[in-house]
């Protein structure tokens, strides 16, 4: 196992969390009850293995120590020393401190019979020792001499010790039984530990190697509402001793495998998110401050508003490409939190529960709202005119606020453009299909089915790893990519669920809400669908309210308000012909609805698949077109 996996900035939260950035929270009643809708399924809901907790009330509070030492204090110290220390520099340290623990490797791969992988790396060490200066230089690597990884932990695992217990190390991060005893003896066989002088080397070498890391981790842990708990999924299959299997045994779904291009959407300069600035703003309804973040143009410039789908986060790889396109084509930004993410519900959401969406719009809009108004007190003259830019459940929403504008006699912010990106036309759609994702699996035999389960969640997890021989874009067989994006959906809803019931418990679920013992919660919530969550917490919520559960189906379908839309000249949307949250119907409803100037289609890309690709790229400028 490389031990680069063993620092807290490398952690990685598995790709299928961002693979789709969204999708309903669907307002529709499923005719069957709860345990008819179980037992239609003959099968409880396939779920991936994850490894034993039975330490987590202790490591949930380590990792919050590590979170706030990473974020509060490794961040800025991290970003002062790569301003002061040059990156070949830094790389040199690298080259000597790997060089120096060559002990440790060849004891390790002597123990484990690999006496190739001995030999090899006391070449390089004799190598770099000489001609490298002492390990500074990596002379052995430019000779093409091969290198050769080995640890304590890789050695108890090729003695038969299979790991059992998820574990978190202060200041390291996570970890389990076994690689936290290999840890610590890779760093007794490390030689500068036995020499007082040197320790303080050994502490500056391994800062100098997260140094370079400690973004990443920011960005990974900041958009998740319970990092913990997706790393503890990552941590279980990415750091198995097998390979997984690599081969495809079944037809594919070109519309879900696109789907998995979302991941490509990132910044294209890293030290894009760092120069945003943060604000808050106290909302009317909660009386509480909700964070945004903001990139503004130095001159005048129109203003574009960005809100991503469903449970994604301001500081989201998907919500942070748009931004860094968008601004650098000229306009300012602003990003805010899904109103379906935990952070915008604890805040700024006026519901119990976000079900409703003339009251989710309404929720958004306000902060919007907020958030223009402190802008404009502070930077005088610098807005110009003002677009709302949503993808997914944002782009429904967003689509929502334009058709009741008109309407709207409030002193809320109007905007002079709306942009939906793959929205949703018909939210109960949205639910069949994430549904029927989640339980794909059940078509496998159920004697291999968890097998295969936990195959396809290695394959996502040793890609984002970068652990082992992986492809660079694996290949996913029909069921495994429903299966994974399904997952995504139902994660969501976990979050979704556990904050609301943490904030107004309706006693729905049978296990009580704690804090630092989420797991046992967590299992009873992951197997409520989509369906469950409608029927068992929204619309009892919503008949408290006095909405009606017609008024709940007749809201979560735009042809609801199809002539408002119609008559919207600032709308512009954007979809893919193949997303699966559309039917063939849904598509030729939009072309009936909309202008062609306002409508762009493509022919594929599934849901957010292709949003950093060219066409979309141009079509989105050309939908903010006279803006400027």
């Amino acid at each position: 196992m490389n031990r680069k996996f063993m620092s807290y900035p490398r952690l990685f939260v598995p790709r299928f969390r961002i693979l789709c950035a969204s999708v309903a929270a669907v307002i529709w009643v499923c005719p069957m009850s709860r345990a008819e809708n179980v037992a239609a399924l003959t099968a409880s809901t396939p779920l991936p293995t994850v490894m034993n907790d039975p330490l987590e009330p202790l490591n949930r509070s380590i990792w919050e120590m590590n979170r706030g030492i990473l974020i509060g204090v490794m961040q800025p110290v991290g970003k002062m020393y790569r301003a002061a220390v040059p990156k070949p520099v830094r790389g040199s340290i690298e080259n000597f401190t790997r060089n120096i623990t060559y002990p440790g490797r060849v004891v390790n791969h002597a123990l484990q019979g690999r006496w190739t992988g001995a030999g090899d790396e006391t070449r390089r060490f004799i190598c770099n020792t000489t001609a490298g200066i002492g390990g500074f230089f990596d002379v052995a690597s430019t000779l093409k001499m091969p290198k050769s990884n080995a640890d304590f932990s890789q050695t108890f695992g090729t003695w038969g010790w299979r790991p059992k217990s998820f574990v978190v190390l202060p200041l390291l991060g996570p970890s389990d039984d076994r690689h936290a005893l290999g840890f610590f003896a890779d760093r007794a066989a490390a030689p500068w530990n036995y020499s007082e002088s040197m320790m303080v080397a050994s502490y500056g070498s391994t800062f100098n190697r997260l140094s370079d890391h400690i973004e990443d981790g920011v960005r990974v842990i900041q958009p998740e509402y319970d990092s913990y708990a997706l790393t503890k999924y990552a941590w279980t299959h990415a750091t198995k001793d097998q390979q997984p299997d690599w081969q495809v045994h079944g037809p594919v779904d070109l519309a879900t495998l696109q789907t998995f291009g979302v991941i490509q959407a990132k910044c294209q300069n890293s030290d894009f998110p760092n120069s945003g600035r943060l604000m808050s703003v106290r909302i009317p309804s909660t009386g509480r401050e909700l964070k945004f973040n903001y990139w503004l143009q130095p001159n005048t410039a129109p203003v574009v508003y960005i809100s991503p789908g469903l449970s994604s986060h301001r500081l989201s790889d998907t919500t942070l490409w748009l931004a860094e396109y968008l601004y650098q084509n000229g306009f300012s930004v602003v990003t805010t939190t899904s109103v379906f993410h935990p952070e915008f519900m604890e805040q700024a959401s006026s519901s119990d529960l976000p079900v409703y969406p003339p009251n989710d719009s309404r929720d958004l809009h306000v902060a919007l709202t907020e958030m223009d108004r402190a802008l404009a007190v502070k930077y005088r003259g610098r807005l110009g005119k003002r677009a709302l830019v949503g993808c997914s459940m944002g782009g429904f929403l967003a689509l929502h606020l334009a058709a009741g504008e008109r309407s709207n006699q409030s002193d809320l912010l109007r905007f002079d453009r709306y942009l939906a990106i793959d929205s949703p036309v018909d939210l109960r759609h949205g639910i069949e299909c994430v549904d029927a994702f989640q339980n794909a699996p059940l078509a496998w035999p159920k004697e291999v089915r968890q097998r295969r389960i936990d195959n396809a969640f290695q394959k996502v997890a040793m890609t984002g790893a970068m652990v082992g021989p992986a492809p660079s874009v694996p290949v996913f067989d029909e069921i495994e990519s429903k299966y994974l994006i399904g997952m995504t959906f139902r994660i969501a809803l976990r979050d979704i669920i556990y904050s609301s019931q943490r904030r107004h418990d309706r006693h729905v679920l049978q296990n009580p809400i704690n804090h630092f013992r989420r797991e046992v919660s967590y299992q009873e919530i992951m197997d409520y669908s989509f369906e469950d969550y409608l029927r068992e917490f929204a619309v009892p919520y919503c008949r408290e309210k006095g909405i009606r559960v017609s008024d709940l189906k007749r809201e979560g379908n735009l042809r609801a308000h199809e002539e408002q839309l119609r008559l919207q000249p600032k709308i512009r949307v954007l979809v893919n012909r193949n997303d699966f949250l559309l039917t063939a119907q849904d598509v030729d409803w939009l072309g009936r609805t909309f202008k062609k100037s306002q409508l762009t289609i493509l022919p594929d890309g599934g849901h957010l698949g292709n949003l950093s690709s060219q066409p979309v790229q141009k079509a989105i400028l050309r939908s903010l077109s006279g803006l400027q």
